[in-house]
């Protein structure tokens, strides 16, 4: 809290992208005063353009350009060679080139209006649209400019680079972040209704989102790394980046292809799962509006953490100068909270998307060990949202704090690294690329256990680690008959995240493609991949949770009663002839016992949570 109200207070992040003047005042917004600067604290609103008086002769020292700027309504489009031509101009168009200070009137009447006013003769200028900058259209005057604005920007440290790509392309990334959701719906509502053809159908146009959006990575690399005008230090970065995507899409693709290869005879049987699963998602009312809110709750944290991150960038103090003007220094040491504050990203919406699982675990274990199945209790996913917020936080944070703890090693993975590749230590990138892997795996099953700790929670009401011992002895016992059918069903659904992830990059890639000059626009799309998988996850999970659950209800039914009429089953007929199916074409046995795991007697017995 300390870091996110010191940065809204201390930062302006409209100056990475929006123009300034050099006193004190944010051009396109009402500014406030600073002590000191007596032309600050003025409403710019109607003046978002950057103007150099001496844009033909710039110079730039300590990231400062050595010119005084004026936020003005327009850029002038034609010459304007004396004093009397800025006078009209100003008159004409409402856009004054001359210090604040000096009236239009006395534009010609002044002494002191050669230094006030900007160097004739005026070069025709035109707003650059993404700096909101004036830049002069005369060749010898712009190529000045843009050998100053490149310096500028080059000698800008990556941190600011990245946050000036962030909110230069924040209207990009939030349009891509609804093109996400509506293909999540999409495919919420192909598992809803599911059937062979659309099983095939899903598996082709992921393999061919996987192949196209590889293709298309590979082809941009190409593209940027053999164009003679890369000269900003930005483009530079998005070379280098652009080829770890390509690697890592390559990579996951001819994965995942392997996979769908090996898996291929099991697609009847996941029909079949997603199909009870769809059943039991129907008799729980409202449970498939459970993502809506998640994903309401993770855009509104998502826009503040991002609005956060843009205040930490451009936090610092306002230091008044000779003649009234102002500039900005920035704070030692802000790109360590920076950090900080990603951690807090990962942990916080780990943590929102353990909400989730838990209510979805509670509901669906709620009906499970209900009697009758033809009357089901009344509001399971209120009364899973109440008990999850009584007694079972705690778990949450947990399990989602684990996850960011093993986020972290990556991350210093990835930038050490980034910097042996530079000294080119072929044993020392091959032994981070195994470490890094290494990671990946141990939290995909830290993810995994924990959606069955959560479940076990809320069938036993135990704190996290009494659950998490408890579900991993439960799975242990039944590894061997219910881990294909998990696994072939988590499967499916990882290709549905994949869909989505796949065609949203591909969104952004032809977004950002069209915005290459001076925009680091590879960690935006990072950042919409990010979000893509998390929104598709947010919804999917529905799916993935309900089936994990019902599969831990059952080898725990199946443990605690043994069919009889005194300690009944609490499984309907269809699911356990699915398993029993199942395990039949895994075992290739024909004739199986109706009861497939051995007596347990000091097994760990957890009993329904009244």
């Amino acid at each position: 809290m300390f870091i996110t109200g010191y940065a809204v207070m201390a930062g302006a992040a409209e100056r990475l992208v929006l123009g300034y003047d050099s006193f004190g005042n944010i051009c396109g917004r009402k500014n406030t005063p600073v002590k000191g600067a007596p032309l600050s604290g003025q409403d710019m609103t109607n003046k978002k353009y950057a103007f150099f008086l001496n844009s033909c002769s710039l110079e730039m020292q300590s990231l400062k350009i050595s010119s005084v700027s004026l936020c003005v309504s327009s850029c002038p489009q034609e010459q304007l060679n004396s004093l009397e031509d800025l006078q009209s101009f100003a008159r004409n168009n409402g856009s004054c080139l001359c210090v604040y200070s000096l009236n239009i009137s006395s534009y010609t009447l002044n002494p002191k209006a050669a230094e006030l006013c900007p160097t004739l003769p005026v070069p025709p200028s035109k707003s650059f649209p993404l700096f909101n900058r004036c830049v002069p259209q005369n060749p010898e005057c712009y190529s000045k400019y843009a050998s100053v604005l490149i310096n500028m920007v080059n000698e800008m440290d990556v941190f600011h680079r990245i946050l000036s790509g962030i909110l230069a392309g924040r209207d990009t990334v939030i349009g891509l972040s609804f093109l996400a959701l509506a293909f999540s719906v999409i495919m919420v509502l192909t598992f809803r209704f599911i059937r062979t053809l659309l099983v095939h159908t899903l598996i082709a146009l992921v393999v061919f989102g996987l192949l196209f959006v590889s293709g298309v990575l590979w082809w941009l690399y190409y593209d940027y790394r053999n164009d003679p005008s890369t000269e900003l230090e930005t483009e530079k970065e998005n070379v280098k980046f652009l080829l770890g995507y390509a690697i890592f899409s390559t990579v996951v693709t001819v994965v995942l292809l392997s996979l769908i290869l090996v898996l291929r005879k099991r697609l009847q049987f996941t029909v079949q799962l997603f199909r009870i699963v769809g059943k039991a998602i129907g008799r729980i009312p409202f449970l498939l509006f459970q993502p809506l809110w998640t994903f309401l709750i993770l855009i509104v944290f998502w826009v503040f953490w991002v609005a956060v991150l843009l205040s930490l960038g451009t936090a610092g103090t306002a230091q008044t100068t000779s003649g009234g003007q102002v500039e900005y220094r920035a704070l030692s040491g802000i790109s360590y909270m920076a950090w900080y504050h990603f951690v807090g990203l990962i942990w916080t919406s780990e943590f929102i998307l353990a909400c989730q699982q838990m209510t979805i675990a509670g509901a669906v274990v709620t009906c499970y060990f209900n009697r009758n199945k033809n009357s089901p209790p009344p509001h399971p996913v209120l009364s899973s949202i109440s008990v999850l917020f009584c007694y079972h936080l705690g778990t949450a944070i947990k399990g989602s704090f684990l996850i960011a703890i093993l986020r972290i090693p990556r991350i210093v993975l990835l930038y050490l690294y980034n910097i042996l590749k530079q000294k080119e230590s072929a044993c020392a990138k091959c032994l981070f690329k195994c470490c890094f892997c290494c990671f990946w795996c141990q939290e995909s099953c830290l993810r995994y256990f924990n959606q069955h700790a959560y479940t076990t929670t809320v069938i036993n009401g135990t704190n996290f680690c009494t659950s998490a011992k408890d579900a991993v002895f439960i799975w242990a016992n039944n590894s061997a008959k219910l881990a294909s059918i998990s696994c072939c069903g988590d499967f499916i659904l990882f290709l549905g995240k994949v869909f989505v992830v796949c065609f949203t990059v591909f969104g952004g890639l032809m977004a950002f493609n069209y915005h290459r000059e001076l925009q680091a626009w590879v960690v935006p799309l990072l950042l919409v991949g990010f979000f893509a998988y998390v929104m598709s996850h947010s919804f999917l999970s529905v799916f993935e949770v309900t089936a994990d659950a019902m599969f831990l209800c059952f080898a725990i039914d199946m443990e605690t009663n043994d069919g009889s009429a005194e300690k009944p089953y609490f499984v309907d007929q269809e699911l356990l002839t699915f398993v029993s199916q199942s395990n039949k074409l895994t075992e290739g046995q024909k004739h199986r016992s109706m009861r497939p795991f051995q007596d347990n007697e000091d097994g760990t017995e957890l009993q329904p949570m009244v």
